[in-house]
């Protein structure tokens, strides 16, 4: 019996019991589903994180002073000072930012609430993702001259004026005992900013103002992190090390200061969600074993139930090898089409489900191609036995048998 006629009869004895034939390629359907679902998933929320360090901003170091070591003095501080020798000390260092927070109170009319005003400089949206829904964002003029210019959320705008397209009106901020007129520049979309993020959920307003503002008030800023966002050509370790050096120097101490990598927290990101994704999907697996035991019980009734075809083809002339082959395509192509069937669904359940979560499932075609030959190889080995069984027969006693 050659190949074409192999199958050919592997295929007629799957149409000739249908629902038998389903049954034993449901454990294999159950357990690829479920392995590329989890796959599909883990990938997907895997690249949702990687995008979100990403909108934070690649190729970044961040600087800190050393809080827990004693010997931290208010001069180790950073400074604006700061800022600006190692932007122009370092050319690789496109931008540096330094968060600072300030809880006041804003005053629109009759209406005036609560916000926390995020002090920073055009830099921040250079490595922090913000996306602008009126107006614009902050700018170098609006820094290095100190202009009381104001950013506010889309929410404050909605319940301060009753609408977000607030540009060039003005509001009243209170904060530290100061009391100053701001012209609104731009409406900051909901979620899109992270400093946003922090806030959502709490009843606070948010907004952003330059850095400068502080100074001018004659307050003395100092910040204990700073962000610097690095060009992608230049080495980060040796950056980070070049920036501890100079701060070293201006502010005439040691080891006070520490830098690491902005992406270095990914590695471990990365490495604990693959982890969980193969245990998971380790487990669905668990599935696949039990549908390849399904097709080898299948397979060995479907032996006892064929002894005397099987004594009928060895009179004829049929070689151990031709029965064996035989029963292995049967059981082969059982576990393909099972295989096929599941990867279709397991497709569409990692969308629907991606959908839910709202998460966008990622299939890669690496994962495919090892799901059709994982259920290859378990039709292979869970048909070796019973194919083996039926290939070993006695043709006298198969005709004999009743």
């Amino acid at each position: 019996m050659n190949v074409m006629e192999s199958f050919k009869s592997a295929l007629y004895s799957v149409r000739a019991n249908k629902m038998r034939s389903f049954l034993t390629m449901l454990g294999i359907i159950i357990g690829i589903s479920s392995v590329i679902t989890i796959v599909s998933i883990g990938e997907g929320g895997k690249n949702a994180i990687i995008g979100e360090f990403e909108d934070i901003g690649k190729n970044t170091v961040n600087v800190q002073v050393n809080s827990r070591t004693m010997d931290v003095k208010s001069s180790d501080y950073f400074t604006m000072k700061d800022i600006e020798m190692l932007k122009s000390m370092l050319p690789e260092v496109t931008a540096i930012v330094s968060p600072f927070s300030v809880y006041g109170k804003i005053n629109a009319g009759k209406k005036n609430k609560e916000i926390i005003l995020q002090a920073t400089t055009e830099d921040y949206f250079k490595i922090k993702k913000t996306e602008i829904l009126h107006g614009r964002l902050l700018n170098s003029g609006d820094v290095q001259s100190s202009r009381q210019v104001i950013l506010i959320d889309e929410k404050a705008a909605l319940e301060l004026f009753g609408r977000t397209d607030v540009v060039g009106e003005k509001v009243s901020v209170n904060f530290w005992e100061n009391t100053s007129s701001y012209n609104i520049v731009g409406v900051l979309k909901l979620n899109d900013s992270e400093f946003i993020q922090m806030l959502e959920g709490s009843s606070f307003y948010s907004g952003m103002i330059p850095l400068t503002v502080l100074n001018k008030m004659s307050f003395n800023i100092d910040f204990s992190y700073m962000t610097a966002k690095v060009d992608a050509s230049a080495d980060l370790g040796q950056t980070a090390k070049k920036i501890v050096k100079l701060l070293e120097n201006s502010h005439r101490n040691k080891g006070i200061y520490y830098a690491e990598e902005g992406f270095k927290e990914l590695d471990m990101v990365n490495s604990v969600l693959a982890t969980f994704t193969a245990v998971i999907g380790a487990i669905a697996g668990i599935s696949l074993v039990v549908g390849g035991i399904g097709v080898m019980n299948i397979m060995l009734v479907s032996v006892t139930e064929r002894t005397r075809e099987i004594g009928i083809r060895k009179a004829l002339g049929a070689k151990k090898k031709d029965i064996l082959f035989q029963f292995l395509t049967e059981s082969l192509i059982l576990c393909l089409i099972g295989g096929t069937i599941g990867l279709g669904l397991g497709v569409g359940l990692g969308a629907l489900v991606g959908s839910f979560i709202k998460v966008e499932a990622a299939v890669s075609h690496i994962i495919l191609i090892v799901a059709v030959a994982f259920s290859s190889a378990v039709g292979i080995f869970f048909g070796l036995y019973p194919a083996n069984k039926a290939a070993k027969l006695d043709p006298i006693e198969a005709l004999r048998y009743e």
